[in-house]
């Protein structure tokens, strides 16, 4: 067998077999392939794409390459989430307390933040003392006692896609379909859960800035995921505008507490509850997903979400009187208003900018080793169809450097269109993709994603 070969038969639009597949993943891990060949082959699947069936083994071969996780150790039936990345997405820390409080096991491993998008590991060490270096040992067990533990990454998992993927940065392949789909996929695979459910972003501030390429990158992570035997569910939902109010570190876990308070700005917890839910069906605890979603309700109302979010925390070496008390956060030297310069309605926000003014502020790090500030960071006092004064605070920075509060205020004006008119509200959910079904919220929606439209909401 050949690279050559494969590169050709690529080229010229044939479907490659399932060992042509794991022939040139395994030798380029091994380094046996050179750069060149697969920057070639990388084009060509840009180009002619992969079909179901080639975009499945490819990602098996990807997840295959490194560790793959057992957690067979844990008992019952293990559930992951997974977002494609947004600004002020804080999801995970409620849903995971709200599905661990209904007795399902939420084996979370997280990653760090890099660019404008925040981590979930990075949120969690605003806690004092919170440790994510945990041994698999402790992880285990703590997710048999807790149904709740959350990890930093440190398995060698699918080693290939990271090489892939600092090609495909390279030569311009990062935007095809079936290369994004076995990424994101090959590492959930990985990761070892039995049901999977991915939060698909859409809009300014996300990776698919259309509804119709959105459905399509769910519907294709979905067909890998049941196609490798896990029950996997896509929901497309909206990064038209940061998620929530709050962006920045502490201020994200504040939120998140408050929410599991049962005070969560409703973009928030109808997110929430959309991924859980379909999280508690996909694991049988509920026979419907409504059924479901009164069944995490009732976490926040009885407070038992609350509480196993503090003892998730104190088990991990957190401080779980923060949990209850969220006045005890470090805060930010400086906290300063944005204002609007001119009267009407906020029309648009560009939610990438939004989030690189909580980097410029040193909430989150352009390079690996950049050092997180967790205090600083942004709250949203405006959002789509808002009305809004002349000099009423569309924002408020939470600085430590007097410099840096500066360039992120600059950034932070230029992120809104302020108009005369109010446009159509942002949806929070747009559809969920399910067994070769999609689900859409309304005709809007299905117009929308038919014509491949920019997510524009213009009223």
């Amino acid at each position: 067998m050949r690279m050559y070969d494969i590169i050709d038969k690529k080229r010229t639009k044939n479907k490659l077999t399932k060992e042509e597949i794991h022939f040139l993943v395994d030798g380029f891990t091994k380094g046996e392939i050179p750069d060149y060949q697969m920057s070639a082959f990388l084009m060509a699947v840009c180009l002619n794409g992969m079909d179901k069936e080639e975009t499945v083994e490819m990602t098996l071969a990807m997840a295959h390459s490194g560790d793959m996780l057992d957690l067979s150790p844990i008992r019952g039936v293990k559930v992951d989430k997974h977002s494609t990345g947004g600004v002020g997405d804080k999801t995970t820390l409620v849903i995971g307390a709200m599905v661990a409080a209904l007795g399902i096991p939420v084996a979370k491993m997280s990653g760090r933040g890099l660019g404008h998008t925040g981590g979930t590991i990075d949120k969690l060490e605003s806690i004092p003392g919170f440790n994510t270096s945990i041994s698999t040992e402790k992880f285990f067990d703590d997710v048999n006692r807790l149904k709740f533990a959350v990890a930093g990454q440190t398995a060698d998992l699918a080693p290939a896609d990271k090489k892939i993927y600092a090609l495909r940065d390279v030569t311009a392949t990062v935007s095809s379909l079936p290369l994004i789909a076995s990424s994101i996929m090959s590492k959930k695979l990985a990761s070892g859960a039995d049901v999977i459910v991915l939060d698909v972003k859409t809009g300014s501030g996300a990776f698919m800035k259309t509804i119709k390429d959105s459905f399509a990158l769910a519907s294709a992570m979905v067909e890998i995921g049941n196609g490798a035997g896990r029950k996997t569910y896509g929901v497309v939902t909206d990064m038209n505008q940061p998620l929530g109010r709050a962006v920045g570190n502490t201020l994200e876990v504040i939120e998140a507490i408050n929410a599991l308070k049962g005070d969560a700005p409703e973009d928030l917890m109808e997110d929430a509850l959309v991924l859980g839910q379909y999280m508690v069906y996909g694991t049988g605890h509920a026979k419907t997903p409504e059924e479901a979603r009164e069944m995490l309700e009732k976490t926040i109302e009885d407070g038992s979400a609350l509480k196993k979010f503090a003892e998730m925390v104190e088990a991990q070496g957190g401080d779980p009187s923060y949990i209850y008390d969220t006045d005890k956060f470090e805060k930010a030297a400086y906290v300063e208003e944005i204002l609007s310069p001119k009267e009407g309605f906020v029309r648009s926000i560009k939610t990438d900018d939004v989030g690189i003014a909580s980097l410029i502020l040193g909430g989150g790090r352009e390079k690996k080793e950049d050092v997180i500030d967790h205090a600083v960071g942004l709250i949203i006092e405006k959002k789509i169809g808002d009305p809004v004064k002349k000099g009423e605070p569309l924002a408020v920075i939470h600085a430590n450097d007097r410099d840096k509060l500066e360039a992120a205020k600059e950034r932070l004006i230029l992120a809104y269109e302020i108009g005369e008119k109010p446009d159509k509200l942002p949806m929070h959910v747009y559809g969920v993709v399910s067994d070769g079904k999609i689900l859409f919220e309304d005709q809007w929606v299905r117009e929308q994603a038919a014509t491949g439209n920019e997510i524009r909401f213009e009223g």
